[in-house]
């Protein structure tokens, strides 16, 4: 029997650095962590598809397990369809009709309810945060408890809503007393600490709800700049005056429970980013 120099066979060298691999490749997976991604759609046929296929690219090898969650919010065309048929493709996908819309705050909800995973995290279904968008979020998970991400292309955006969505930032953080660059985007919370909280707009403020609640109970944030893709001739669903009105209500009522309810305080901890630019 050939044997090595330091006394054992090449097939047990051989058997043993296998060992050592295997070892350091489930290492390296156990590290990683797990991603439950929510992509609401609302009549969305156009663009659905290619908003799942970019929220893949991005996740990528990323993670030791993911889920993406689709919402058929009540959709009159071929997007529930569609859906479904992307799942069919891929045990990970799971699909979800709503007959009549939740809005985006009661998907969101829905979402966070049937997430599967330690991390959630959100993807329009209109396809306007492409995988280069999503992938500077994705690393940024384990930085801090919140990855909180902004655009940092806001031209790409008509005027009025770049004063709409900047005048909004500032009123949320003249309320609550905190700094960050954006409310609204594709933030990734623990799904520990959404159980924590009680969400209680269904309105586009769900997200505004939920940083501010859980930087109020302590939550570390880190922000992120992130490049949006432009939509010629597209308006948001967000700035039609049902949904600001909707969003102000909330904003109210989530200064009162701040404020003079039973939330605690407790020290913030923000990673500070430059402001986006205008």
């Amino acid at each position: 029997m050939l044997v090595s120099r330091w006394g054992a066979s090449p097939a047990a060298g051989f058997v043993a650095a296998a060992a050592r691999l295997c070892a350091t490749l489930l290492r390296d997976h156990a590290l990683k962590p797990t991603l439950s991604v929510i992509i609401p759609a609302l009549n969305e046929e156009a663009n659905i598809a290619a908003a799942v296929q970019e929220v893949l690219q991005a996740v990528g090898d990323r993670f030791a397990d993911y889920e993406l969650l689709l919402f058929d919010d009540g959709s009159r065309d071929q997007t529930g369809a569609i859906m479904d048929k992307l799942a069919a493709g891929n045990p990970r996908i799971r699909v979800t009709h709503n007959g009549t819309p939740r809005n985006l705050g009661g998907v969101y909800k829905q979402g966070v309810a049937l997430a599967r995973f330690e991390h959630v995290t959100w993807a329009p279904g209109d396809n306007e945060n492409p995988a280069c968008a999503l992938v500077p979020v994705y690393e940024a998970i384990g930085k801090a408890d919140i990855v909180v991400p902004y655009p940092a292309n806001m031209r790409v955006r008509p005027l009025g809503r770049r004063v709409i969505s900047r005048s909004y930032t500032l009123l949320m953080n003249l309320l609550f007393g905190h700094w960050l660059p954006y409310y609204n985007g594709t933030a990734v919370f623990p799904a520990s600490s959404l159980r924590r909280i009680e969400i209680r707009t269904s309105s586009f403020a769900y997200q505004s709800e939920v940083l501010v609640k859980l930087l109020r109970l302590g939550g570390s944030c880190v922000t992120v700049g992130v490049n949006l893709q432009p939509r010629p001739g597209r308006t948001s669903k967000a700035f039609r005056w049902r949904n600001v009105v909707t969003v102000l209500k909330a904003v109210v009522c989530l200064f009162g429970e701040v404020h003079f309810g039973r939330l605690r305080k407790s020290r913030v901890q923000e990673t500070p980013a430059p402001p986006p630019t205008t």
